[in-house]
């Protein structure tokens, strides 16, 4: 009998069981969207972020101890210790190698320009250099990938190209120079002559510096296999107490705590890793950089998980008005199976089957549009797909539920108000 009920509820006034569901289902579909996005944009916000520069640096123990101590202003003016140029592929050898997304390596030196009084820093470095990995794998590093934010006029050059030169804007307006005039260097092993192929403008130091080829300031310098730092841009996880507590001393954390924080993609875990494939090397997070990342992904992911709640509890809401209007529309109805002796449970479970019935139906609808929602932001807001989560179905499932639950609390009321006798008398 109850069920005979249900399927004759559900099959009049198919009007207002639709709007339901359409209101279910918009909520839905924004929970889902929201939620993918959310569970998705850590790696997506952290790499638009490691476009815009490096959050691990790489230097010389003996460099960084005298870098701690004294600043960097007194690294950089007396730089004795280096890296090795050969080790620094193994970078892309570590437990979250795939999470290492650009990293070029950097010599500093300072020039005489002929025509120039004052010296010029000159920095070489890798510009588009292809790494054959242990693994068999292949890699790129370099600083089209790293750099790509420089606005460039001209274009970039090649790790090959042994007299082409990239000049800062500033560096270049100071001294009238412009595309294809000749600059000739003196270094402290040799000088050389070289062309300029482009104009830096990057609104940082580089603008007055000179770049060229690593393997070009290695020989006008006469350290050959050297490197002094190398910039690392990584996809990161937002730093907790854990990564904290790490990152000042990774011996105090138990057995399990490291392997917990060793295999989690925090900055200091992979600057640890980093550590361990080179020598007499400190890898150093940058500590701005990296809690910028995890305080804009903590806010926009509440921003996002806000805005999901709001749109379930408007849902809800809508419902709610809907619902109590068809109880009152069936007012007689529901008053003429009290009089034939339906308890008050028994039409209350009858309403609360319709309306969660209604709501499935509208939460699957929901939830297969705002999948599409979800990829259709992610195309359009970070360039590539939104990864679905099994975790997503389970969170909108309990917040239609939820709507579905509260949506049904105003008519239960009503229904339990509701007296035979008056309903069936008009009044």
């Amino acid at each position: 009998m109850f069920w005979r009920m249900l399927r004759g509820a559900l099959t009049r006034r198919r009007g207002g069981r639709g709007l339901i569901a359409c209101t279910t289902a918009l909520g839905a579909s924004v929970a889902t969207a929201l939620l993918g996005v959310v569970f998705d944009i850590g790696d997506k916000v952290s790499a638009e972020l490691s476009t815009y520069g490096a959050n691990i640096v790489v230097l010389p123990r003996g460099a960084a101890v005298v870098g701690d101590l004294y600043g960097d202003d007194q690294l950089a003016a007396g730089r004795t210790a280096a890296l090795r140029e050969d080790e620094v592929a193994q970078i892309k050898t570590i437990f979250w190698a795939f999470n290492v997304t650009a990293f070029s390596p950097f010599l500093d030196a300072q020039v005489t320009v002929t025509g120039v009084e004052r010296p010029v820093d000159l920095v070489g470095s890798w510009f588009a250099h292809h790494l054959d990995l242990p693994s068999g794998e292949h890699a790129q590093a370099g600083l089209i990938d790293l750099r790509s934010w420089w606005e460039l006029e001209g274009g970039w050059i090649a790790d090959q190209d042994t007299d082409l030169a990239l000049v800062g804007t500033k560096l270049a307006a100071s001294q009238g120079w412009g595309l294809g005039d000749r600059v000739t260097l003196q270094g402290a092993a040799r000088s050389a002559d070289f062309r300029i192929a482009g104009l830096i403008d990057s609104g940082g130091a580089e603008d007055d510096q000179i770049v060229v080829p690593l393997a070009q300031a290695q020989a006008l310098s006469g350290r050959t296999g050297q490197v002094d730092r190398i910039e690392v841009a990584a996809l990161t996880t937002p730093d907790n107490d854990l990564a904290r507590r790490a990152a000042r001393n990774p011996a105090s954390l138990s057995v399990s705590e490291w392997e917990t924080w060793y295999c989690t993609a925090y900055a200091s875990s992979i600057a640890y890793q980093i550590e361990e494939v080179m020598t007499d090397a400190v890898a150093k997070p940058q500590r701005q950089i990296t809690e910028s990342q995890g305080t804009i992904l903590n806010k926009t992911s509440a921003i996002m998980v806000l805005v999901a709640l709001l749109a379930l509890a408007a849902s809800a809401l809508a419902i709610a008005n809907l619902v109590t209007a068809q109880v009152m529309e069936r007012s007689a109805e529901i008053g003429l199976l009290k009089a034939v002796g339906a308890t008050d449970s028994a039409v209350v479970r009858l309403i609360l089957a319709e309306l969660t019935l209604v709501g499935l139906a509208g939460g699957v609808i929901g939830y297969g549009l705002g999948l599409g929602l979800s990829q259709a932001i992610g195309w359009t807001v970070f360039d590539s797909a939104i990864t679905p989560r099994p975790a997503v179905a389970a969170l909108v499932a309990l917040g239609v539920a939820a709507v579905v639950l509260i949506a049904s609390l105003p008519s239960i009321r009503l229904l339990l108000r509701l007296r035979p006798a008056d309903v069936l008398h008009g009044r």
